[in-house]
């Protein structure tokens, strides 16, 4: 019956993703108007193998950190400031790729060939950061919570700064248009930043009531996302 179970719940991440490339692919190629695209097409790949493989090793090594995971959006949220916040930031990544595929289009700028590789390799770190960060961390969530039991993560990625997840974030974000051909597609990562920021400052607002321990760890941790500098 586990097996079963598991099985199903494997096909479900992968009809997720089959999905995704789906919508993927008509936020890419119709602004771009041409399926001779080669950098959409590299990128589509990469971004679907580095969410497919590790979801499918955490739903048979750790399905309630993969439920955390997958358990996302405004509705997920209990406060109303991150309910906006996140409302927001979903809008930004369709964004920011939009912009990059008509920029590939009408050629405003243009990404050599091996920028566009290391954006696609700047893509897979960041992705890869958010999915150590949930293997490092149990209650590690898409949505800000505190459950029962939770206790403060201070090893690993949370050694260096208090939201590692967030710096896969941006690093996958900063990737996404280079990886695209485009330069002018980083300009939503003015926004992004600013978004992550409001959402650090009232996330941490509630650890610092809810989680036991988590105002001394910021005493021991002292940057948030970026090492010397917040």
């Amino acid at each position: 019956m586990k097996t079963g179970l598991q099985a199903a719940e494997t096909a479900r991440i992968v009809a997720l993703s089959l999905i995704g490339l789906v919508v993927f692919g008509l936020l890419l190629f119709l602004p771009a108007w041409t399926f001779s695209y080669w950098q959409a097409w590299v990128f589509i790949a990469v971004f679907s193998l580095s969410t497919t493989l590790p979801s499918i090793y955490l739903r048979l090594k750790n399905p309630a950190a993969l439920q955390r995971r997958m358990h996302a959006g405004p509705a997920a949220e209990s406060r109303t400031a991150q309910k906006i916040i996140i409302s927001s930031a979903f809008l930004l990544l369709p964004a920011m790729m939009v912009l990059s595929a008509f920029d590939h289009r009408f050629g405003w700028s243009r990404v050599a060939g091996a920028v566009s590789i290391i954006g696609d390799a700047l893509v897979v770190i960041g992705l890869g950061i958010t999915w150590l960060v949930v293997m490092q961390n149990n209650y590690a969530a898409s949505n800000i919570t505190v459950e029962a039991g939770q206790k403060v993560i201070s090893t690993g990625l949370y050694g260096f700064v208090r939201h590692p997840m967030y710096v896969g974030v941006l690093i996958m974000m900063a990737g996404i248009p280079l990886a695209l051909d485009s330069w002018w597609g980083l300009v939503i990562l003015i926004p992004a930043v600013l978004g992550l920021v409001f959402r650090i400052l009232d996330e941490e607002k509630m650890l610092k009531q809810e989680l036991e321990g988590y105002s001394e760890y910021t005493h021991e941790v002292h940057y948030r996302l970026v090492p010397y500098v917040w």
